[in-house]
């Protein structure tokens, strides 16, 4: 069998330096702007993964963001401790929820927000004796 690791997440945004705003206000990312290929790029690292975020302009032809829920990828999540403060935290800030903290089986309490392009974002605090 092959070792497979996690590499990164890919983002597409009509407005990529609002979209790394959102993540580095709400969330705390780390913005890292360079350039490739003669353009501008944005990269986010955020909970120990790459996010990169490339531009749609107006003529690509890519889809509107699907509206959740939908067949492949639904949300990606991020581990929390003390996901009740976070929560009260990021709706000071804002944050739009699109499920509130609750507990879906023993040792696990989970949270959904919206981010930009209508991202769907879990937050998750896992109680280790469960684990």
């Amino acid at each position: 069998m092959y070792d497979f690791k996690w590499d990164h997440v890919h983002l597409r945004s009509p407005d990529p330096e609002a979209t790394a705003q959102w993540f580095e206000k709400m969330l705390g990312a780390k913005v890292i702007r360079t350039m490739q290929q003669g353009k501008p790029r944005i990269d986010l690292k955020l909970g120990g993964a790459d996010i990169f975020i490339a531009p749609v302009a107006p003529t690509d032809k890519v889809n509107a963001p699907p509206v959740t829920p939908y067949q492949g990828l639904d949300h990606f999540g991020f581990f929390v401790k003390d996901l009740d403060k976070v929560v009260a935290d990021l709706k000071k800030k804002g944050v739009e929820f699109t499920m509130e903290p609750n507990n879906p089986r023993p040792g696990i309490r989970i949270s959904f927000i919206r981010g930009p392009q209508g991202i769907s974002i879990e937050l998750l605090e896992r109680d280790p004796k469960y684990c």
